[in-house]
């Protein structure tokens, strides 16, 4: 009988210590993480002064005034990448200049705002007009930070040689013609002027409010940040399952980050600019 309960009391002792064990272990697990995507930092720069650059008479900031580019440096960079240069008072990506290419930006923040340009696209050519923009960077295996690129926080009005560029076709419901939201809301209706012609695109961004207008025309307007937003996010590129961190950063951004730079793209395609200017609301 002492043999048995020396042993029951062993039995006992052990189930006991694995009990706590367990129990212990796992008040040290991590809580689950509400984030999507990978952990990513905002790339903190210098601003520079919109006072130095005086508006007109209908209260626009003139961005680009035909002769320099200052305020401009390329994405993620301090420094302007040599492939665009001013032309005959023309802002111009030359894709076949020597040297580095790569996107602009305007070292300013915006948040509510009215921004007009001017645009023409080559044959066949691709471009777009970012807004809302950050600079991001994650880490990579090795622990270094990895720039991203620069659509995966902005919103961008896409420029298109609709009629011979393959990716007119691609999006759904035409998301990705010329005015549209890129690959998220198709431009309705579809008012291009074709390759080698001028294009005057205005973008009004006001509480989250967004209209795109080509041409004179209205063809784009949305409400950010609602469920409606979060569903068309879902069904482009940029979804939870696509592209966890391009959804997080366009769908759940915190109140201090819905202002960003306006950008313009170099897809690898000639594309041109000029009177671009800007009204904050």
């Amino acid at each position: 009988m002492k043999q048995l309960y020396k042993l029951s009391l062993l039995v006992l002792a052990l189930f006991t210590g694995i009990s706590c064990h367990n129990r212990s272990s796992s008040r040290n697990q991590p809580e689950a993480s509400n984030k999507i995507g990978p952990e990513f930092e905002d790339i903190k720069k210098a601003l520079i002064n919109l006072s130095d650059f005086p508006a007109d008479q209908e209260g626009f900031i003139h961005l680009f005034d035909g002769s320099s580019l200052k305020g401009w440096r390329g994405y993620g960079k301090d420094y302007l990448p040599e492939k665009w240069s001013v032309e005959n008072g023309v802002l111009h990506l030359n894709s076949s200049a020597a040297g580095e290419g790569g996107d602009l930006i305007f070292a300013s923040l915006f948040k509510d705002f009215e921004l007009e340009l001017e645009w023409k696209i080559s044959k066949g050519g691709n471009s777009g007009i970012f807004y809302l923009t950050h600079e991001i960077t994650t880490r990579d295996m090795n622990g270094k930070n990895r720039l991203e690129p620069i659509y995966i926080s902005a919103l961008e009005y896409q420029i298109l040689d609709d009629e011979h560029n393959p990716d007119a076709k691609l999006g759904k419901v035409n998301s990705r013609i010329s005015g549209s939201l890129y690959d998220i809301i198709p431009a309705i209706p579809q008012i291009a002027k074709p390759f080698g012609k001028w294009n005057k695109t205005k973008i009004r961004v006001k509480q989250g409010h967004v209209i795109h207008e080509l041409n004179g025309t209205k063809v784009m307007e949305c409400q950010l940040w609602t469920p409606e937003w979060k569903e068309r996010l879902q069904n482009s590129k940029f979804s939870e399952t696509k592209w966890p961190l391009a959804f997080e950063l366009l769908n759940n951004r915190e109140e201090k980050a819905k202002e960003g730079y306006i950008g313009l793209q170099d897809h690898g395609h000639d594309v041109w600019f000029r009177n671009i200017r800007i009204k904050r609301n």
